[in-house]
């Protein structure tokens, strides 16, 4: 279930992100006449999301799980990387793609590209979503998927109303890295898959070696909370040192 939510909550408050730094750029720049393609675009979003979710669901055999959980550890891994390189600039890159679909001559061209724009953003998320929660198969996995979007729904909030408040790079710092810890986890579920469909050399014993750390194994619970234990005890210190810092360049 934690696992469900913290996946939910991450990319579930990037989406919402996402979607208040297209609308709130919209209202500066006085194009609110786009903003009905915002909401058609995360319509369409949401539906290739479930759908691709429901097809995911469907797949029930180790070799097709373990492809899948691997294709999800390469596009994870590299998006976390990504973002932390550009999360700096993301904003005013976001402002330019915008800009430049919004001023197109046409209006109807103009509202398609804002449609375009909406889409892929909220389809990236929700694609990546789905890809990490195909590999969740711990217990109360809805009620995480609910509390997670709960979560991400008041942050996007309290964000909107006390942005200054929010430590919003180190909300994607923390979340990123259980991301990245998570997905070194999909990679060890991935060759257990794969021992279960006998590609690997000495499968037999390759299963049987993984099958207590696997996703139902005995220790699935400990690793996972070993996973979150890892993100606070870096938060801890990285907000201590930042306390430490801005106390410093005060006193100076």
């Amino acid at each position: 279930m934690l696992q469900a939510a913290i996946i939910v909550f991450r990319e579930g408050f990037e989406s919402f992100l996402t979607v208040a730094i297209i609308f709130a750029y919209l209202k500066k720049t006085g194009r609110d006449w786009l903003r009905p393609a915002v909401w058609w675009g995360i319509a369409a979003a949401v539906i290739a999301s479930i759908g691709l979710g429901f097809l995911l669901q469907r797949v029930n055999q180790p070799l097709w799980e373990g492809v899948l959980g691997l294709v999800a550890a390469v596009l994870v891994a590299s998006f976390v990387i990504h973002i932390w390189r550009i999360a700096p600039t993301m904003k005013r890159e976001m402002e330019a793609k915008i800009e430049a679909r919004a001023s197109l001559a046409s209006a109807p061209w103009a509202w398609f590209g804002i449609f375009i724009l909406s889409l892929l953003m909220i389809t990236r998320e929700g694609m990546e979503t789905a890809l990490l929660l195909i590999q969740v198969r711990q217990g109360n996995f809805w009620l995480g998927c609910a509390i997670g979007l709960a979560l991400a729904a008041a942050m996007s909030w309290f964000w909107a109303h006390y942005g200054h408040r929010i430590n919003v790079k180190r909300f994607f710092q923390v979340t990123g890295l259980f991301l990245l810890l998570f997905t070194v986890q999909i990679v060890f579920y991935a060759i257990h898959e794969f021992s279960e469909a006998e590609l690997l050399p000495n499968s037999e014993a390759i299963h049987l070696a993984t099958e207590p750390y696997s996703a139902d194994g005995r220790y699935s619970l400990w690793i996972m909370f070993g996973m979150v234990a890892i993100c606070a005890l870096w938060l801890a210190t990285v907000t201590a040192l930042d306390r430490m810092r801005n106390n410093r360049l005060q006193a100076s």
